[in-house]
């Protein structure tokens, strides 16, 4: 946790945050009990001695003051509740959850209101995790959590749901548990919005873990398990191995590990093909830590090198870096895309770049802004893009280059390091 500085001085902050007390089954409701002194003070992992002008009852509040991200991102969501008229709003989409609330389990909703009050909500499996990342909010304990935290809504209100995650079902439920005196109210999104400016605690987390991938690839070609003769899965499992290793908890997605004919494949994932001299060997990889993922695509060419081969990537390279040093705050999306598609439309290959240019990244893999053909808005500092075309020749081969761009107010910074320029190995 990012400690921040204080004056001695800090505004009254609620005591009552909870810790689960051993009473009620786990399908009802749970009793819980504040957390006093030491307890708050250690569970939020500072050191008691470390904060002048307290008392040993302060110490909650500076516990709780000590990292406001999540009330922060909680207040810029209800920012938007006026222009639908809510007065609180249902979050049930765990990456959401976790966004708002920094919950963990994969069981869990938060109903946040427009006075900034919140309620979180778990089964019994997650009570004291509950408690350990989330000591700032009160907590339901009940298995479905949506409908549960509704019924604990007093009317009349209007509570947003989460449409573009609520499945017809779920929403019955939803409609069964509000009654007369909630009105529902189906909402797309905001939450979305809020996430597109990452604050600086997403930034470092992204900055490190794309560190950590591009650790692990320049360990795989070091150690020379890259190689002519080794299948595409062996190659691929030795660089998963190499991430977790350096402290992953997972890859972020399947590993694109694609040699030869398969390269033509954009995502072709990996197979028991043996690599082959001449092959081209597209690699899209990212590692996964803290709730934050990586994604950077390289291009390598065994042995030797074809003008087939030399040509396209060269098409690529220059395309993808002319989608870099475009991607800076004020430039529109869909114009990140023409620079990219225009270089390889000029070079007769505009047929074969079959998707997007980039999108951003940050608790989810592909998330909002894209980068496209209908991109939308445009970047502004603290947004993340990838920028990642690509050539691909159906029973020849092909290309892609890929980087992860944090927009800043000059140029984009690249966090994917790893050399762009041709490789050959072998």
């Amino acid at each position: 946790m990012r400690q921040r500085g204080n004056t001695g001085y800090f505004p009254a902050y609620p005591a009552h945050r909870v810790a689960p007390a051993p009473s009620g089954p786990d399908t009802g409701y749970r009793h819980f009990v504040p957390l006093r002194g030491r307890h708050v003070f250690s569970r939020c992992g500072i050191r008691e001695s470390s904060v002048p002008f307290v008392t040993k009852e302060d110490k909650i509040t500076v516990a709780l003051l000590a990292d406001t991200r999540f009330e922060n991102r909680r207040r810029k969501i209800a920012a938007h509740f006026a222009a639908q008229r809510l007065d609180s709003m249902l979050v049930t989409h765990l990456t959401h959850v976790r966004y708002l609330t920094g919950f963990t389990g994969s069981n869990g909703g938060v109903i946040v209101n427009k006075d900034l009050s919140a309620k979180v909500a778990t089964d019994g499996r997650y009570t004291t995790q509950i408690a350990d990342q989330v000591p700032d909010l009160d907590c339901l304990c009940a298995r479905a959590c949506g409908p549960d935290l509704l019924r604990e809504v007093e009317g009349p209100r209007r509570v947003g749901f989460e449409a573009d995650y609520t499945s017809v079902s779920e929403l019955e439920k939803l409609k069964e548990a509000a009654g007369d005196n909630v009105t529902l109210v189906p909402v797309t999104g905001i939450i979305e919005q809020c996430r597109l400016i990452k604050d600086h605690t997403e930034l470092d987390r992204l900055q490190a873990v794309a560190e950590l991938a591009t650790e692990a690839l320049k360990q795989l070609l070091d150690a020379g398990e890259l190689a002519v003769g080794r299948k595409e899965h062996e190659v691929a499992a030795d660089l998963e191995y190499r991430m977790l290793k350096l402290g992953a908890q997972r890859t972020s997605f399947d590993t694109i590990l694609a040699s030869g004919l398969n390269s033509a494949k954009p995502h072709a994932g990996v197979s028991d093909k043996i690599i082959d001299d001449g092959d081209i060997v597209t690699i899209d990889y990212g590692a996964h830590l803290d709730g934050y993922n990586s994604d950077c695509t390289r291009t390598f060419i065994m042995g030797h090198a074809t003008d087939f081969a030399e040509e396209i990537y060269g098409v690529v390279h220059q395309s993808q870096a002319a989608g870099v040093e475009a991607a800076v705050a004020g430039a529109k999306l869909v114009d990140v895309d023409t620079v990219c598609r225009d270089i390889i439309d000029r070079a007769g290959y505009g047929e074969y770049f079959v998707h997007s240019t980039g999108h951003g990244i940050g608790l989810d893999v592909h998330e909002k802004p894209m980068a496209s053909t209908k991109g939308e808005g445009i970047l502004e500092p603290d947004m993340t893009l990838t920028i990642e075309p690509g050539i691909y020749i159906p029973g020849k081969g092909g290309v892609r280059i890929e980087d992860t761009l944090i927009i800043t107010d000059g140029a984009p910074k690249v966090i994917t390091t790893m050399s762009k320029d041709l490789t050959v190995i072998g």
